[in-house]
């Protein structure tokens, strides 16, 4: 029997999922319209119990519905398989592909910046072609290497934290306290839209349930799983930002991408600066491995349900979807050579966002049709944790379709498309079987 991948990779497969170009860079974003250091923290503790509620609806989803697809699966099984359908189509476009891309990108601009003659989409390509053929040949290599790196990025965060902190010649005087605005401030468009930039950020919270088949014991792995990576990071991230508001003024951040380069020169120096940028370009390599490894199962199960794409659902012989992750690898690889960072970021949040609340929403449903169906993990407090968050994420969601029209329709083109393909894929079938 071939080896299935145990819990520590499934929490490395979160937490380097998770932890990627978005803590690195939204901050600035966030910053232009935001000034109160209380304000940025609660959106990341607002962002952390979002995804820790969705974490709790998802376990409950996987291990009732213990299947390799994620949303795919899930949505498709719950409300109709042309929307599982499309839901596929996002996830292995905008939710893998694009972001890995901005990642593998982001990996190269950093090297690049400590040594100017290296070309960054070269390197990016470079980073995606390796990471391809290690998750290519074996699950134990590939289990082994993301749980490796992703050891790596949690040390080096909680090192640069902790080192910059009490190197820094002067940390900034501010307070984390609450101010008398503060409150005026959380009900704003600027709020909620920044909330998007951090949701973004936590995304990936959910990459398990894409390897659920491979998981050993899925039931209770993925639960725990789950809520060990999500509560880790939702801790990291508060840590993090923290440290970057004290280590540099705020005006300095603000409207920046290279938010941990800005941080790492104030406490360091230039030659400090330049070691941070390798440093982030070393945590991102388990953020593109993470991406590269869940995003093919989409792909497979796709090419398993539909016969005009069963090519995508073919193992080799360790029974790892190669070819889907060749596809995958790809798809990134024609992203790298055309992201653009802002639009697609807004654009991904926006889209991704949509993804998960239709299925939260399902499991909802799910209590209701199918109040007999084995749940061998059960969502406690139920139906609390669902609410809180579909209310905040329709909160800010409804934010963004006012603000940021132009991303809005993008992702409606994208879903629009998506069932155009499927009705199409459908018709084509169909006739081939007639013919058959």
């Amino acid at each position: 029997m071939n080896q299935l991948f145990k819990t520590p990779t499934a929490t490395a497969v979160i937490i380097a999922n998770m932890v990627g170009t978005g803590v690195f860079t939204s901050l600035g974003f966030q910053l232009l319209e935001i000034q109160s250091p209380f304000a940025i923290l609660l959106l990341w503790l607002i962002g952390g119990i979002i995804a820790l509620c969705g974490a709790l609806c998802y376990a409950e989803l996987a291990a009732s519905l213990p299947r390799s697809g994620g949303e795919y699966h899930f949505i498709g099984r719950i409300f109709h398989p042309s929307a599982g359908f499309v839901s596929g189509w996002i996830s292995a476009t905008v939710g893998f592909a694009a972001p890995s891309a901005l990642v593998a990108l982001t990996f190269g601009n950093y090297l690049a910046a400590i040594w100017p003659s290296l070309n960054p989409q070269i390197l990016a390509l470079v980073l995606l072609a390796i990471i391809t053929v290690v998750h290519s040949l074996r699950r134990s290599s590939s289990g082994r290497f993301q749980t490796s790196f992703t050891l790596l990025k949690v040390a080096l965060i909680l090192g640069f934290c902790a080192s910059a902190l009490y190197l820094a010649p002067n940390l900034e005087s501010i307070s984390f306290a609450p101010q008398s605005n503060d409150v005026q401030l959380m009900g704003t468009a600027a709020f909620a839209v920044s909330l998007i930039y951090v949701n973004y950020a936590y995304t990936g919270w959910n990459a398990v349930t894409y390897l659920s088949s491979e998981i050993e014991n899925p039931q209770r792995n993925i639960p725990l799983s789950l809520l060990m990576g999500t509560a880790t990071v939702v801790l990291l991230y508060l840590l993090l930002n923290s440290s970057f508001l004290l280590l540099a003024p705020m005006s300095e951040l603000a409207g920046k991408v290279e938010i941990g380069y800005i941080a790492a020169k104030a406490a360091y120096g230039e030659n400090g600066a330049s070691i941070m940028a390798f440093i982030l370009a070393l945590l991102l390599i388990s953020t593109v491995s993470a991406m590269l490894m869940a995003g093919p199962r989409v792909l497979q199960v796709i090419g398993q349900d539909y016969p005009l794409f069963k090519r995508l659902g073919k193992t080799n012989q360790q029974d790892i979807p190669s070819t889907a992750i060749i596809v995958q690898a790809i798809v990134t690889g024609l992203f790298i050579v055309s992201a653009s960072f802002e639009s697609i970021l807004i654009f991904a949040g926006f889209t991704l966002s949509l993804n998960s609340v239709l299925t939260v929403f399902g499991l909802l449903l799910l209590r209701r049709r199918e109040p007999e169906l084995a749940r061998p993990f059960r969502m406690p407090w139920f139906p609390l944790p669902a609410i809180i968050y579909l209310a905040l994420m329709l909160w800010s969601l409804s934010y963004i379709a006012l603000h940021k029209t132009q991303q809005v329709y993008f992702s409606a083109v994208l879903i629009l498309l998506g069932f155009v393909f499927y009705y199409l894929t459908c018709a084509i079938q169909k006739r081939n079987s007639e013919k058959a």
